[in-house]
């Protein structure tokens, strides 16, 4: 496979994240679940079981009443950055707003902005509606009469586009919403048929591990529409319940299920008496809401002589956990200097910001990323009464603008390369396309090659046509080169003795007794040099890498040295066997791993700015030092395998 060298060259101004709270609508997919696909439960049955509801119901008060708590800080926030968009948006002209809006729906996902949408149809209306006023007293003034008034503007076109586009994006991403929360409400009843139907066929020799099948199947199951939560959890555990009544015909399953669930439980509540102890209130409560979801939807009932016991000891850990967060939050003071004075050491890197020697758009990128990293910081050090934060804030916006116009600059230059690179770039997919049939192997294969190394020398394209040049260009290439492959991969009898030898040394291999480093490196040499695999053999290159793996495991060496040689043994065989598209999606793979490990680091080193007066052997502290710690291991050996990667001649 190829790189895709393509990367959008223009980024929209830094704004503040936000997030919104989604309740999708309903609609009546299985609007017969409390009908028809729902047993009467009798009153005999409701006695037995209201003990249960009453759990579940206290279950979902504390989960609920966690949520609430953790969100509380968050709403804060969003509203405080709502405050301050309305301030600046305020200033901006009806041009300018409209750019803002436009960038807003390009570069983010339509659920996530209905607050910055809101905020810049606020200030567009009021500023569209001073306009109108205006020209309407002109209107007036010049004699005309009020109602042939009439005023249309480019701009309020262009608005209404752009709102009628946001609003298209966000109606289709909840459509697919609702319909994924109906499939999977389809799928609890179904469940719940599943499990009705097991009790009434009553197998005694299969109807335990089918049981088991249908608890597996229903924790599998996504979230269904909040309105039918409730019923679908609580019919499914009465249907549960129902299932051990009817093991009281085998009291060894029964039993045997209460003590394992029993065993759960206490676990769940020894991990909530540690968190009760646990300094970080915000992290303990986070923990707390995910046990509660533990003990409600993964673990069954236990012996009912049992449960009420159990539940008061989950209470009681979860109310010591509420009321020390209620209480941290009651004796919590904002500290108004000291975030003032930390926000404006930020605001001074950002606007001391050196961006004189950027010559790329990866030296642009890598700065943006900087300046992201400082604007999350400036967030993160906390709030400011509104009556304090203005000033503040609108010098951390002078100091952004002042990045941006040099950023803007910068783009405004570059676009006009971009359409030469798109006409070099269409020039070498109708070369490559050209290609597609040749049956000349050898030149084409050596001109292809070429062509894709120009391609990645050549710059950024126009945005709106990267994707679909790519998508060409790749087809082309990928088109020819399966062809390639097929042709060389065709079985020769000399091909089918490589198969034949390389399965009788697995066979020999598999026997081996002593294992050692270097048995390994020589057993991996002497695969190689047994010759290239058909294609209808390729599945024993799949064992024998497992062999080494497993061989690996058994010798006392550092795991990114054992990680190391598994990949070496990998990819050389990927280079043994010419397969440039697998050593091309090994080296994606890889790039993106190195990624992810360094956001990682990046948002641990982040985290530890809020530990900044914590004291060195905090044990938070110190547990997120070790993770950085493992990243950093981790990231050279990731890196040692690009590096490697890049030195194979493929």
């Amino acid at each position: 496979m190829l790189d895709k060298n393509e990367e959008n060259v223009e980024k929209n101004e830094l704004k503040s994240t936000e997030k919104v709270d989604v309740t999708p609508n309903e609609n009546e997919l299985v609007e017969n679940i409390k009908t028809e696909n729902v047993e009467v439960v009798s009153k005999e049955e409701e006695k037995t079981t209201s003990k249960n509801e009453e759990i579940v119901d206290e279950t979902s008060k504390a989960v609920i009443e966690v949520k609430d708590s953790l969100v509380e800080k968050e709403e804060k926030e969003i509203a405080k950055e709502k405050d301050e968009s309305a301030t600046v948006y305020s200033k901006l002209t009806l041009e300018a707003l409209v750019l803002s809006l436009k960038e807003i729906i390009a570069d983010n996902p339509a659920q996530k902005i209905k607050t910055q949408v809101e905020t810049v149809k606020t200030a567009f209306n009021q500023k569209f509606g001073a306009l109108i006023a205006e020209k309407k007293a002109a209107f007036l003034a010049d004699g005309g009469n009020v109602i042939d008034f009439q005023f249309s503007s480019p701009i309020k076109a262009e608005y209404n586009s752009l709102l009628a586009d946001y609003k298209k994006q966000r109606d289709a991403h909840y459509n697919d919403l609702d319909k994924q929360l109906n499939d999977n409400l389809e799928k609890r009843v179904a469940v719940i048929e599943s499990l009705k139907s097991l009790i009434d066929e009553a197998d005694a020799t299969t109807m335990y591990k089918n049981f088991k099948e249908i608890q597996d199947t229903w924790r599998t199951i996504g979230a269904v529409p909040k309105v039918y939560y409730n019923d679908t959890w609580k019919i499914y555990h009465h249907h549960v319940e129902r299932f051990y009544d009817l093991l009281h015909l085998s009291n060894d399953f029964r039993d045997l299920e209460f003590k394992h669930n029993l065993e759960e439980k206490l676990n769940i509540i020894k991990q909530a008496e540690a968190l009760a102890k646990e300094p970080d209130v915000n992290y303990a409560s986070k923990e707390l809401q995910e046990l509660h979801k533990i003990w409600k939807e993964d673990i069954g009932p236990v012996a009912k002589e049992l449960r009420e016991e159990i539940w008061h000891k989950f209470s009681l850990a979860t109310k010591t956990i509420h009321d020390k967060r209620h209480e941290y939050f009651k004796e919590m003071r904002s500290k108004y200097q000291d975030i003032t004075n930390k926000k404006l050491e930020i605001i001074a890197l950002v606007d001391a910001y050196d961006t004189s020697k950027n010559k790329s758009h990866n030296d642009w990128q890598k700065s943006i990323n900087d300046i992201e990293t400082l604007r999350q910081q400036y967030f993160n050090v906390g709030k400011l009464p509104y009556s304090k934060s203005e000033e503040v804030w609108q010098k951390f916006k002078g100091a952004t603008k002042k990045f941006n116009s040099s950023k803007n600059t910068f783009y405004k230059e570059e676009k006009s390369s971009q359409q030469d690179n798109l006409e070099k770039k269409i020039a070498l997919i109708e070369l490559a396309e050209s290609l597609r049939e040749s049956e000349d192997w050898e030149k084409a294969t050596n001109t292809l090659k070429k062509v894709q190394a120009d391609w990645k020398k050549i710059g950024h394209v126009p945005r709106k046509f990267s994707d679909d040049i790519w998508k060409r260009f790749k087809a082309a290439c990928n088109h020819y080169f399966d062809r390639f492959h097929e042709q060389k991969n065709s079985a020769s009898k000399e091909e089918q003795a490589v198969a034949i030898a390389k399965k009788e040394f697995l066979e020999v291999l598999k026997e081996a007794k002593e294992t050692t480093k270097e048995t390994v490196l020589e057993s991996i040499k002497a695969w190689r040099s047994l010759g290239k695999l058909p294609s209808n053999a390729r599945h024993l290159e799949g064992k024998f890498n497992k062999q080494i793996d497993r061989m690996l495991e058994s010798l006392s060496l550092d795991k990114n040295e054992i990680s190391m040689l598994k990949f070496t043994n990998v990819v050389d065989g990927y280079a043994a066997e010419k397969d440039t598209r697998r050593l091309d999606s090994e080296q994606i793979y890889v790039r993106k791993k190195i990624d992810e490990i360094m956001k990682e680091m990046q948002q641990l080193e982040n985290n530890l700015g809020f530990f900044s007066n914590a004291k060195a052997d905090n044990p938070l502290v110190v547990n997120v030092r070790n993770k950085v710690n493992d990243f950093k291991e981790d990231l050279l050996t990731w890196k040692e395998k690009l590096q490697y990667l890049k030195k194979l001649d493929y």
